[in-house]
C-alpha cells in the first residue's frame, strides 16, 4: 500500500489568515499554484484530546480510502494528492486556526472534523475562503445544509434517532429521556429525539452532564428517578465506561428499555457486562458490510497496523469524495457540482450525497452484542435501508 506523505502544518497562535504570513485565501482558492501542481488537502482532526481514538480511526480510514480511490497511485489525472495534517484536539479555536493556516499554504480542500463543535466552526471558514470542506465523524445535524461548500463523510444525529426508532413498537403516550453530554453533540441528540418522537406522541425529557464530569452517579440517579419508558443515551469519549457503570449501579439497565449507538471496540467489554440489556443502533462495526469498499478498507487499515472500527468508514468515504471532487478540476464550484447528487459504492453499500443540502444518505444497522468481557462481539440483526433513516431536508439549505 502506498503510504501517504504528510506533515503537521500550523501557524501557531495566529487566527487571522490574511495576517498570518501563511499565504492568501485567493492564491489557495484560485489554483494559482498551477494546474499541473499537487492537489493540496488539509486534514484537521483529533490526533489528541478526548476524541483522539475516533480521530485515529478516521485517519487510518482516510489513508486506506485514498489508496483505494486512486488505484494505489495517490494521484488524480497525474497530479499528486498532497495531504497535510494538523491536530485540532477537539478544540474549535485550534481547529479553525489550523484550517486557516492550511488554506493559506495552498490547501483547497479541508477535511477531518471529529468533533461537532469543531465542524460548525470550520464550515464558515471554508465558505469564506472558497474551499471545499468535507466534515468527518462530527454528527451534528447543523452541518447538513450549513453552506454550499460543506459536505459530510459520516452519518448525522437524525439518522441515529431514526434507527433507534426502529426498535420501538409504540411511542404514543410514552416517556422518553435523553442522557447526553452538554455539548453540541448531546444537544443535537436531544433536539432530534424531541422532533422525531414528540411528533409521534411521546413526551421527551433530558439529563445533560458537563463533558468534563467524572462522577456520573448524580446524572444516573436523575434518570432513575425519571423512570422513563425509554432511555436514549448519546455519549462520546473517554467517560463512557463510567457513565454505563453508573447507570448499572443505579439499576437503570434492569428497569428501563435502553437504546444507544454501539461505540468503538474498546467499549465492548463495558457493554458486554450489561448482559444484553441494551438495544444498539450502529453506524458501523467491523463486518457490518461485505462490500468491495469494506474489503479494501479492512485490507488497507490492516497494512497500517490498525483495525476497522466505528469511524474508519468516515475517513475512507472522505477520501472517495475528495478524489471525486479533485477529478472535476481546481474550481471549487465544479467540485461542489461533482459531489451534489453523486451516488457511489461505499463501505456501507450505495451512498448518495443529497443535492439539496449535502446530507449523506446511507444504510444504518440494528445490532446485538453477544458475549461478555473481552469476548463481547457485535452481531448484525438488520440493515436499515437508507430510505428508512433519511433525514428531512435541512431548512438552512
Amino acid at each position: 500500500m502506498r503510504r501517504l506523505r504528510h506533515a503537521i502544518a500550523l501557524c501557531t497562535g495566529i487566527l487571522v489568515l490574511a495576517a498570518s504570513g501563511c499565504g492568501s485565501p485567493q492564491s489557495a482558492a484560485d489554483g494559482s499554484d498551477g494546474s499541473d501542481g499537487p492537489i493540496k488537502v488539509g486534514l484537521v482532526y483529533s490526533a489528541s484530546g478526548p476524541l483522539a481514538t475516533y480521530g485515529l480511526q478516521y485517519y487510518e480510514g482516510f489513508q486506506a480510502g485514498l489508496d483505494h480511490a486512486t488505484g494505489g497511485t495517490g494521484e488524480v489525472d497525474g497530479r499528486a494528492i498532497e495531504v497535510s495534517v494538523a491536530d485540532g484536539a477537539g478544540d474549535p479555536n485550534k481547529a479553525v486556526a489550523a484550517a486557516k493556516d492550511l488554506i493559506g499554504k495552498g490547501s483547497t480542500i479541508i477535511a477531518g472534523s471529529t468533533s461537532s463543535g469543531v465542524a460548525v466552526q470550520v464550515a464558515p471558514v471554508a465558505e469564506q475562503n472558497d474551499v471545499l470542506f468535507v466534515s468527518g465523524p462530527a454528527a451534528t445535524d447543523e452541518i447538513t445544509g450549513i453552506n454550499d461548500h460543506t459536505f459530510r463523510s459520516g452519518r448525522q444525529t437524525y439518522q441515529d434517532i431514526l434507527t433507534a426508532r426502529t426498535f420501538l413498537e409504540e411511542t404514543e403516550g410514552g416517556e422518553v429521556v435523553v442522557l447526553a453530554q452538554q455539548n453540541a453533540f448531546g444537544q443535537d441528540n436531544v433536539a432530534a429525539v424531541t422532533e422525531v418522537l414528540e411528533a409521534e406522541g411521546a413526551e421527551v425529557g433530558e439529563v445533560l452532564a458537563p463533558p468534563d464530569s467524572t462522577d456520573l452517579t448524580p446524572f444516573a440517579d436523575q434518570v432513575r428517578q425519571a423512570d422513563p419508558d425509554l432511555l436514549f443515551v448519546a455519549w462520546a469519549g473517554e467517560t463512557a465506561s463510567a457513565m454505563w457503570q453508573a447507570l448499572d449501579q443505579q439499576g437503570v439497565l434492569d428497569e428501563t428499555k435502553v437504546t444507544t449507538g454501539l461505540d468503538i471496540r474498546a467499549s465492548y467489554p463495558v457493554f458486554g457486562a450489561t448482559g444484553g440489556r441494551i438495544d444498539f443502533l450502529s453506524h458501523y462495526f467491523a463486518g457490518a458490510s461485505d462490500t468491495a469498499a469494506a474489503e479494501a478498507m479492512a485490507e488497507g487499515v490492516a497494512e497500517l497496523g490498525g483495525e476497522v472500527d466505528l469511524f474508519t468508514p468516515d475517513g475512507f468515504t472522505a477520501a472517495q469524495m475528495i478524489v471525486r471532487a479533485a477529478q472535476a478540476g481546481d474550481a471549487t464550484e465544479d467540485r461542489i457540482a461533482a459531489l451534489e447528487g453523486w451516488t457511489f459504492d461505499g463501505v456501507k453499500g450505495e451512498i448518495t450525497v443529497r443535492a439539496e443540502d449535502h446530507a449523506l444518505l446511507q444504510p444504518m444497522y440494528q445490532v446485538r452484542l453477544n458475549g461478555s468481557g473481552t469476548d463481547a462481539e457485535p452481531e448484525l440483526l438488520a440493515e436499515v435501508p437508507a430510505g428508512d433513516v433519511e433525514p428531512p431536508v435541512s431548512e438552512a439549505s
